[in-house]
């Protein structure tokens, strides 16, 4: 008996001492703690390391600060900061007054003292300012089995010499500002369960290394630039959670493994059908592969998996019907397939009348359901595409070969022939002589008078009328002589100066019966005739509509030589007096900054003058060179487009960069499509007029970031943020997308357009429908 007693209390001395002895710190690694201190620039989660006496492993856990210690060393040191790295898209490589730690502060100095803690285990070291490139040696922490350094300003590539510690499970950087590629070295860390670097700047391919990563559990790359092919990822056996939306990834949707939970697939550029292995994925229970260009009938499998609980299709070009028996899995409760292709009646198990348990959302489709904001039958139709085989095959492709180039052959021998009649029977001259012998006097100015040229009927026969407000008295269009100009400009004075852009200089003008206009100087292609221009001038001045900025006359100025050629035409328009859109979308701008429910009328009023351009003028206006400097606010804010059809007289040359013009841009290429050019007139409508100077990657990266509300916060104009709702601003976003989409044949009509504008302005309340 007693023996046991002596045996107890033996036991829990030593017990006792093992423990004061594992809470006393190593006096060299109490002064790393306090050099740690000095380095972070005194932060007040530090306050309690008061100097080498404190008991730092004594120290009550707090949300902020804990440190874990064994064998009188260091193994786990967490301190959670007050700077949050929230607007990296501000940082450029030096630190931010009250974002960043100081100019003073070293990444290498402080990584270089860290490493003193070799025994260290967990590190966590989140929102502390912390910036510049992290340095090679990290590595040194040769124990570190998890490492946290999320929510900083760690920029640069991810070290390589990381690949030798073998012990991380868990490598978290999330929310920084690595701008290199994903390194190709992480499958040599043999116990990586979590690998996490969401929000980065990332770039380059997908390391296919990755797959043979067989230990994953979590794999997070979201809101990067990753760009090229997904691997078949059916490897990773272990994975429960993908997430890497927000990227640049294409072709096809990988093949996954059968054990995963989440996948975040999510706005990205994955074309092709959904696997019908989605359909297997029997423990998958959230899956997002939503603003993508994904096409075909989503596989019906995958609504009925036993585990899915959210299931988000929407945005993408997805068609066909939804079978009337579709099963839904008993745990789903949200179901997103809104803005699609999908036709027919919609499947009870999601009709959210009958199910009041389960989100549904389907709206932007073609279903045959009253209301719920669902297109035509015929606009999800047109995006089908028909294959035809021949059942004869090549030859029967030989045969439709051959039909078309001797059609195009014969096209071309009645062309020439034509060409020729013309050359021999219509002397040029002579015939444009005639035009001009009754109305160029010797002694005369070069403009043509108004008798050289019949005063056209200006007033067009089509009627447009969208609501009361638009219905206006447009006046006749005439022809002006030079003098006239001349005399309203008081000599195209420079006080009379407006502005110069792609298409000649712009003065302002005042007729003689009191009337304010704006004329415009083009310089002519030299190809054109003047009948030949003459009848451009009477197409682009029968035009009219609420929306477009009258034309209410032409000039034409030409040279006294034998052939009379045209040296510049000029435009009289109506004068807008209140600025145009650009400048009221920012608070730098000299115009009265518009809300979000008075840009959206805006947006609508240009839709409609735009699609009249296309479809309601024969033969349409297209290739308009849509900006919003080129789209005019009156008095009473109702907007107007200008400048439209000028391409069809004007040559363009592509001049740009001298004084008073605009700069020439990445746009340029881009802006013969209207539908891509009104993409980028949406977008800077949300983000402000800075978007003309961004190049196309970083407005690609922009919009997709405007999926998630902190992207919206960081980029979107506040004005925007404080008077959009919720639903509005996320159509117009999917919208945006579809315009600026890369592939032609899935951009949308002008049709669409307004369409998603006016449903967009239902959803916004106290607008004033355009």
């Amino acid at each position: 008996m007693e023996f046991c007693t002596l045996f107890l209390l033996i036991s829990c001395l030593s017990w006792s001492l093992f423990v004061l002895c594992d809470s006393q710190l190593q006096t060299s690694q109490s002064q790393v703690l306090l050099q740690l201190k000095k380095h972070l620039e005194y932060p007040k989660q530090l306050e309690l390391w008061y100097d080498r006496k404190t008991e730092f492993c004594s120290l009550p856990p707090s949300a902020n600060l804990n440190i874990t210690c064994e064998f009188n060393s260091v193994t786990e040191l967490n301190i959670m900061g007050d700077k949050p790295a929230t607007k990296v898209s501000d940082f450029s490589g030096f630190p931010i007054p009250n974002k960043t730690l100081s100019q003073s502060f070293s990444m290498d100095s402080f990584v270089t003292t860290l490493s003193r803690l070799s025994s260290l285990k967990t590190l966590s070291l989140i929102s502390l300012g912390i910036w510049g490139p992290l340095p090679d040696k990290i590595h040194r922490l040769s124990s570190l089995e998890y490492l946290d350094l999320s929510s900083n300003f760690l920029f640069g590539s991810i070290p390589p010499k990381m690949f030798t510690l073998l012990k991380l499970q868990t490598f978290v950087l999330d929310d920084n500002v690595f701008n290199d590629t994903v390194p190709s070295w992480l499958n040599s860390l043999p116990n990586l369960t979590t690998l996490r670097m969401k929000n980065n700047r990332l770039k380059g391919p997908f390391p296919s290394s990755i797959k043979g990563i067989r230990t994953l559990v979590d794999l997070a790359l979201s809101s990067n630039e990753i760009s090229g092919n997904l691997p078949d990822l059916s490897s990773l056996t272990n994975l429960k959670l993908l997430d890497l939306s927000g990227n640049k990834l294409g072709s096809h949707l990988p093949t996954l493994p059968k054990g995963l939970l989440m996948v975040f697939l999510d706005n990205n550029s994955f074309m092709g059908e959904i696997p019908t292995q989605y359909g297997q994925l029997n423990q998958l229970q959230h899956i997002d592969v939503s603003f993508n260009m994904l096409t075909g009938k989503p596989p019906p499998e995958l609504f009925s998996l036993p585990s899915l609980t959210h299931l988000n299709l929407a945005s993408n070009t997805l068609k066909g019907s939804l079978s009337d028996n579709l099963n839904c899995g008993r745990n789903l409760e949200f179901v997103d397939i809104s803005n699609n292709r999908l036709m027919g009646s919609l499947p009870s198990c999601l009709n959210s009348e009958t199910r009041d348990n389960r989100v549904i959302k389907f709206s932007g489709n073609c279903f045959s359901i009253a209301g719920h904001h669902q297109h035509p039958e015929s606009y999800c139709r047109k995006f089908k595409v028909h294959v035809y085989k021949s059942s004869n095959g090549g030859k029967g492709i030989g045969v439709l070969v051959g039909l078309i180039v001797g059609i195009a052959v014969l096209i071309v021998l009645v062309a020439i022939g034509f060409l020729i009649v013309c050359r021999r029977y219509c002397p040029r001259v002579r015939s444009e002589q005639h035009l001009l012998q009754k109305s160029v006097p010797e002694n005369s100015t070069a403009g043509l008078s108004s008798e050289i040229l019949t005063n056209p009927n200006c007033s067009s026969g089509h009627v447009f009328e969208s609501s009361k407000s638009e219905v206006q008295i447009l006046p006749s269009c005439r022809s002006f002589s030079l003098e006239e100009l001349k005399e309203a400009t008081n000599n195209f004075d420079s006080s009379a100066f407006l502005g110069e852009g792609s298409y000649g200089k712009i003065f302002k003008g005042l007729l003689k019966n009191g009337t304010q206009v704006a004329i415009r100087c083009l310089p002519t292609s030299k190809k054109y005739s003047i009948r030949n221009l003459k009848l451009r001038l009477d197409m682009l001045a029968k035009i009219r509509h609420p929306h477009l900025v009258c034309i209410l006359g032409h000039c034409i100025e030409v040279e006294q030589d034998d052939n009379c050629s045209i040296n510049r035409v000029f435009f009289v328009l109506e004068y807008i007096p209140n600025g145009n859109f650009r400048s009221h979308l920012s608070d730098n701008s000299p115009g009265e900054v518009l809300s979000w429910p008075e840009r959206l009328a805006v947006l609508i009023c240009v839709c409609k003058a735009v699609h009249f351009l296309h479809t309601g003028v024969i033969p349409g206006f297209f290739h308009n060179r849509l900006k919003t400097n080129n789209i005019l606010i009156n008095e009473h804010r109702l907007a107007k487009l200008g400048d439209y059809g000028l391409s069809i007289i004007s040559e363009e040359t592509g001049n740009y960069g001298t004084k008073g013009q605009e700069p020439k841009s990445w746009q340029m290429t881009r802006l013969d499509d209207d539908v891509y050019s009104f993409g980028l007139i949406l977008l800077e409508s949300m983000l402000g007029p800075s978007v003309p100077a961004k190049t196309e990657a970083t407005l690609r990266d922009e919009l997709a970031s405007l999926s998630k509300q902190e992207g919206r916060v960081r980029l979107m104009d506040p004005v925007v943020l404080a008077t959009c709702s919720e639903e509005s601003i996320t159509v117009v976003i999917s919208l945006t997308n579809n315009c600026i989409c890369p592939e032609l044949w899935s951009r949308p009509t002008f049709d669409d357009i307004l369409w998603n504008l006016q449903h967009a302005a239902h959803l916004q309340p106290n607008i004033a429908h355009a």
